[in-house]
């Protein structure tokens, strides 16, 4: 299964001039943990960072730094892991498992934003697909049953 296939696509986004305070309240409206930084491109989004509610807290926050006056852009992970929309499901999940990321962006072949995917996607994905199984062993037991 690709990537494509379990990814939201409706990605919420921040920008680097962003400050804080602003990104955290849309984190909080927006029910998310993290935000993806973007710079608009060539009629598209393009994925330049990650800004996680961690990151607000452990740099501004913990650092007694005011989250009115830092920008989205200070305190970022500039060192982004991106997976493409055509990728495994297995091979994304073993490229978020080596980063140590919970969430990643998800691009275009071009590197365009497509969505993001997290390892609860990933969970659900494999709980369904785990089930599909069981379901399969289910039907031919009670198909066995019925012949025997």
């Amino acid at each position: 299964m690709d990537v494509r296939e379990i990814c939201r696509h409706g990605v919420v986004v921040a920008y680097r001039p962003m400050v804080l305070s602003e990104a955290a309240r849309l984190m909080r409206d927006r029910h998310v943990g993290a935000l993806v930084v973007v710079e608009d491109r060539d009629a598209g989004k393009w994925p330049v960072g990650m800004l996680t509610d961690r990151d607000i807290t452990v740099s501004a926050v913990a650092a007694d730094r005011d989250p009115r006056t830092m920008s989205v852009g200070e305190v970022m992970s500039a060192d982004l892991t991106c997976v493409r929309d055509d990728d495994n499901v297995l091979d994304a999940l073993a490229l978020m498992r080596r980063r140590g990321v919970r969430r990643v962006p998800v691009v275009t072949r071009a590197g365009m934003l497509a969505g993001i995917v997290t390892l609860d996607d990933l969970l659900q994905s494999a709980v369904a697909q785990l089930d599909d199984l069981v379901a399969a062993i289910g039907g031919e037991l009670a198909a066995e049953s019925r012949e025997g």
